[in-house]
């Protein structure tokens, strides 16, 4: 055991000396560390009173994110929207598929030779054609889209038909179209489908007869 240790055991006075000291020494120079950091947050707390000095620029530059909802949101998530456009690459697209291009095409025949004041519209989203006063509802249905939409001389629309591809009934497709079901029909809006390989000429023919009334009435 080394001298220095084996004379402070001999001296247990000296020994208490010590480690007083060393205690005396952590807690002034933790006092002077809090000090240093409180008299930095009172600094920082006058100057954004105060909204001046060092401290009052950064005040000056900070800039809260607006409410969501608000025109203020609106505008940074459009300026935000806009930036990521003009960096991205845009190219057309065809609005339908060759399957459901030939469906739209017979349903649009049909429909104006059954009644020349309603019209066929595809891919239309639902927000635009059902509303609801409550905003949470009408946001699980505002981004979703049927595939081919009848309205009637008003512009109203009557029936969304749902053209079921050989893939369509893939992921969470079917809690989809049950969320879009369900929304119709509380509008009082019919749902039909179309289903590929399945649904013939002649069965499309008796669905608009069936759907669309003759002639100019509604």
């Amino acid at each position: 055991m080394p001298p220095e240790i084996v004379a402070l055991i001999d001296k247990p006075w000296l020994l208490a000396i010590l480690l007083a000291l060393g205690a005396a020494c952590g807690m002034g120079a933790e006092r002077f560390v809090n000090n240093q950091e409180r008299s930095k947050w009172r600094a920082y707390w006058q100057a954004r009173r105060n909204g001046n000095g060092s401290r009052g620029s950064f005040k000056r530059g900070f800039k809260a994110v607006p409410i969501k909802g608000t025109p203020e949101r609106s505008l940074l998530d459009a300026t935000e929207q806009l930036r990521v456009v003009m960096q991205a690459k845009f190219e057309p697209r065809p609005l339908l598929n060759k399957s459901e291009a030939r469906v739209f095409a017979e349903l649009d025949k049909l429909v104006c030779a059954r009644n020349p004041g309603w019209q066929v519209m595809a891919q239309v989203s639902v927000g635009e054609f059902i509303a609801s006063l409550d905003p949470e509802a009408h946001a699980c249905i505002n981004s979703k889209r049927v595939d081919l939409l009848l309205i009637d001389a008003d512009f109203r629309a009557r029936h969304a038909i749902e053209y079921q591809g050989t893939g369509h009934h893939q992921g969470s497709a079917a809690a989809r179209d049950a969320v879009k079901k369900e929304a119709l029909r509380k509008a009082g809006i019919g749902y039909h489908e179309v289903v590929a390989g399945h649904t013939t000429p002649s069965e499309l023919r008796r669905l608009v007869e069936r759907l669309v009334p003759e002639g100019g009435s509604i």
